[in-house]
């Protein structure tokens, strides 16, 4: 037996922690004892039950996990082994990592680097290895230190500050737009140059506004990703790869085809192998340890329900690292 956050809706919606045994699972060729879980935004959604995430009930919750193989019929994989999980549809169509064990795909897996403990990769967690993504397609695009200063929005969530703490490390002058005036310290404790107040690109604005940015990470979507289209710099490009202010995008051609502005989509869940495992390969490079656990707050599995209602109520900064053993 081992203990799961449970979402179930039978006929009612309940998330709660339940003793299951292995019967529980779902098929796959791997099964991994999880050691750390984490909270990403999609997770909130769907333990609170604010968005249709899940789509077959009952369900696991945690999109994430990081343990080790316990057993395999994958020949890639042998018990022992150290890996992460982030994605994939697990804990939205396939029982997810918010558990003492999950059963899964041996081609979702990649092996945790050296550089990071369990903990450590959860803190990363999906929203941590997107914003790896997201540093990755503006370097293909041409991005370097020096170019000007680089947007992170939603600067205190965990995309966001993994986002500030990357770029500032890797030499760039970072902005972060949040909507936490008493978080300052923090992001400029990560790296950021400047803080700005999130209100500034809210609100409808004009298709074509000042240039100002060579690059943005943004994780808010709506008139903020719109916005910041319109304030990038001739050539620059936006990494876009959230949706928290909203799906829309009332936006306009003008700065696509007038300045040359590049919108590039991120997308974390069905990424190929290569480009998870570069990911990650560049998060143990790039990323300080110090900087990590600054961001990060841990909560027990039984107190997974809660942090997700906070996540959701903006009352969390950074990542939630979740303890399932």
């Amino acid at each position: 037996m081992f203990r799961a956050l449970v979402l179930d809706k039978s006929p009612e919606f309940t998330a709660a922690v339940r003793e299951v045994d292995d019967a529980f699972l779902p098929e796959g060729d791997v099964t991994v004892a999880v050691e750390w879980s984490t909270l990403n935004y999609k997770d909130g959604l769907a333990i609170t039950n604010r968005s249709p995430v899940v789509r077959s009930w009952p369900m696991v919750a945690g999109i994430d996990g990081a343990g080790t193989v316990v057993d395999s019929s994958a020949p890639q994989w042998k018990p022992g082994d150290a890996v992460i999980l982030n994605g994939f549809g697990v804990g939205e169509t396939h029982k997810g990592c918010l558990a003492g064990r999950a059963r899964l795909k041996s081609q979702w897996l990649v092996r945790r680097p050296a550089a990071f403990s369990a903990r450590q990769a959860m803190a990363i967690g999906t929203a941590g290895y997107t914003a790896m993504l997201c540093v990755l397609a503006l370097e293909r695009h041409g991005l370097q230190p020096g170019d000007g200063e680089v947007l992170v929005t939603g600067a205190t969530g965990g995309v966001g500050s993994v986002a500030v703490a990357l770029l500032a490390r890797l030499g760039h002058r970072v902005v972060a737009a949040t909507g936490k005036a008493a978080e300052a310290a923090y992001l400029q404790g990560l790296g950021a140059s400047a803080v700005i107040d999130r209100a500034e690109l809210a609100a409808p604005g004009k298709p074509l506004q000042k240039e100002r940015w060579a690059g943005v990470v943004d994780a808010v979507g709506s008139h903020t990703l719109a916005n910041a289209c319109a304030q990038v710099r001739y050539g620059g490009a936006v990494a876009a790869c959230g949706l928290a202010q909203g799906m829309d995008l009332p936006a306009s051609v003008a700065p696509f085809i007038l300045r040359g502005v590049s919108l590039l989509g991120i997308d974390s869940v069905m990424a190929p192998l290569g480009r998870r495992e570069q990911a990650w390969q560049r998060l143990a490079r790039d990323l300080d340890p110090a900087l990590l656990e600054a961001m990060t707050t841990e909560v027990t599995l039984d107190g997974a329900v809660e942090a997700a209602q906070r996540l959701m109520a903006g009352q969390v900064r950074g990542r939630i690292v979740v303890r399932t053993a």
